[in-house]
């Protein structure tokens, strides 16, 4: 369904001089409770599940789902998680493990990572900074890794380019393998990564995964499996739909008219015209 669907939903605008797809790459947490879900092991005291999630950039629909317990850790989950080689994924702080971004770059994968704060490194080359239209654009430069841990895991030259978030006044470092990319194009790709903040708020509103029919694992699985199929069925109706719906409004229209006779296609290109009359079979003549 994701290959014959998918291929026709537009999520987002290119960035401008990229030409290798994007995903991102993040996890979100379903709270369980641990007396009724023993098996989604997070705390003493709470039960949860976690989505491990590759989203394509292209198309806001996610690549790729992995699914762990609560305790499943960001970096050791993202090894089962397929990157696809020859793309750009874009991930937090969580997935900062050298381990993990020498796996992406033997594979072909261009990564933008935050990284850590408390990062040993040395400087190798300054780059010189953009124009004066790029200002948020700190620092580009070339590093090499210090720490006896990291330097083994990954001994390759990285990028550093820290970044100003105006929004908040904070600074924002990024690590990426790719030395070609603007550092304003790098900068735009990590803020791109919100998107999938907003793919997780509108699974979890529009398709109430937060309450489970059944206890098992399998039972919660299956229902998250429906929520993520039911996901790409509406976002390919809405990018066919003439009608520029809001996806929480498609999801609240087509609950209101789930038992309604009406033609699909007519009703998402124009939802406010009036209804036709309902086809009825007639049964004169049969016996």
């Amino acid at each position: 369904m994701l290959a014959h669907l998918g291929q026709q939903v537009q999520g987002s605008k290119r960035i401008h001089g990229l030409k290798s797809p994007v995903k991102l790459l993040d996890s979100t947490l379903i709270s369980l409770c641990m007396e009724l879900y023993d098996w989604a092991l997070y705390t003493h005291t709470k039960g949860a599940v976690k989505l491990h999630t590759l989203l394509d950039f292209a198309t806001f629909l996610p690549e790729y789902v992995y699914i762990t317990d609560g305790k499943g850790a960001d970096n050791k989950s993202a090894r089962e998680v397929r990157v696809p080689p020859h793309c750009i994924v874009v991930a937090d702080r969580g997935y900062c493990d050298f381990g993990l971004l020498h796996d992406w770059d033997s594979n072909n994968v261009s990564f933008v990572v935050r990284h850590k704060d408390n990062l040993l490194y040395h400087t190798v080359e300054e780059n010189e900074l953009p124009p004066k239209g790029h200002q948020e654009i700190l620092k580009d430069e070339i590093i090499e890794l210090d720490g006896n841990g990291s330097k083994e895991k990954y001994g390759k030259p990285l990028r550093r380019i820290a970044v100003l978030n105006a929004e908040n006044n904070t600074v924002i470092t990024l690590l990426t393998n790719n030395f070609k990319l603007a550092a304003s194009t790098i900068a735009k790709l990590y803020k791109a990564r919100w998107n999938i903040e907003i793919f997780f708020r509108n699974l979890k509103q529009n398709f109430h995964i937060k309450s489970f029919v059944g206890t098992s694992r399998n039972a919660v699985e299956i229902q998250i499996w429906t929520a993520l199929i039911t996901m790409l069925l509406l976002s390919y109706m809405k990018s066919i739909a003439q009608y520029p719906w809001h996806f929480s409004n498609l999801v609240h229209s087509l609950r209101l008219n789930t038992f309604t006779k009406i033609n699909l296609q007519q009703w998402l290109n124009n939802p406010f015209s009036a209804a036709e009359e309902p086809y009825v079979l007639s049964m004169e003549g049969i016996p």
